[in-house]
């Protein structure tokens, strides 16, 4: 992992396509623009994870519901 610091108004270059912009650092928040192409995905942390876990959920199938589709006639 690389680290940087960076103050308002300064960019991190990823490869040729890719720019971050630091907009603005107000206490511990930090707002970000960043410039990409149309066909890279863009997606916060939390709701990468969020849709990981609910996708995990609705995949565990709990046995006695399938037992109850079973016997349906």
């Amino acid at each position: 992992m690389l680290v940087l610091s960076r103050k308002g108004n300064e960019t991190i270059k990823i490869g040729n396509e890719i720019e971050i912009k630091i907009i603005e650092v107000k206490g511990d928040t930090v707002r970000i623009g960043i410039e990409a192409p149309k066909n890279v995905d863009i997606l916060r942390g939390e709701l990468v994870k969020s849709i990981s876990e609910t996708n995990a959920e609705a995949i565990t199938l709990d046995s006695s519901l399938f037992s109850q589709l079973i016997k349906k006639d």
